[in-house]
């Protein structure tokens, strides 16, 4: 790449920054790997910058290299997954959270137990992006974007109801 190129790259990825960290929020939990995979979008961003075109925003590009990049990833570490030790030693208790964070800490879980292209989903939609957009990232259909949609928020208010109300599928006798 050349020079005005790229301060170009750079000056974009610095603006857009913030998406390889929700990515990667969303689909680790150990900071050791967040930071090996926000380190390895950069080394694809930086590497496909030249086969950006422009047909669509540079965020839209930025989350599908970056949502590919992880779940790349993913499968490519599964067999090699150790275990974080602050999920299965004892530490220090955090802090109590209030209902409004207590809420959005399930919802946060309901998410994380959806399947890798849900999770995409939920982000992007989280991110306020056009159905257009979401489609083209995900490589999905807007119809089917709109689908999964609806199907992932009635999975998501069922995780939301059962942990609000464990006895609520439980019938009075």
């Amino acid at each position: 790449m050349s020079a005005a190129l790229d301060d170009i790259f750079l000056q974009q990825i610095n603006q857009h920054l913030g998406i390889a960290h929700k990515v990667c929020g969303l689909y680790f939990t150990d900071e050791d790997e967040k930071q090996d995979v926000v380190q390895e979008m950069m080394y694809q961003l930086w590497r496909s910058y030249a086969s950006f075109d422009g047909r669509s925003k540079f965020s839209t590009w930025m989350y599908s290299v970056c949502l590919n990049t992880a779940l790349t990833y993913l499968r490519n570490n599964k067999k090699h997954k150790s275990l974080s030790l602050s999920k299965h030693h004892q530490q220090i208790p955090e802090e109590p959270v209030g209902e409004q964070d207590e809420k959005t800490q399930l919802l946060w879980e309901a998410i994380a137990g959806l399947s890798q292209l849900n999770k995409a989903i939920v982000l992007l939609y989280l991110e306020d992006l056009r159905y257009e957009e979401i489609a083209q990232i995900t490589g999905l259909s807007k119809s089917n974007v709109s689908v999964r949609l609806v199907r992932i928020k009635k999975e998501l208010e069922a995780f939301m109801k059962k942990q609000t109300n464990p006895y609520s599928h439980v019938s009075p006798r």
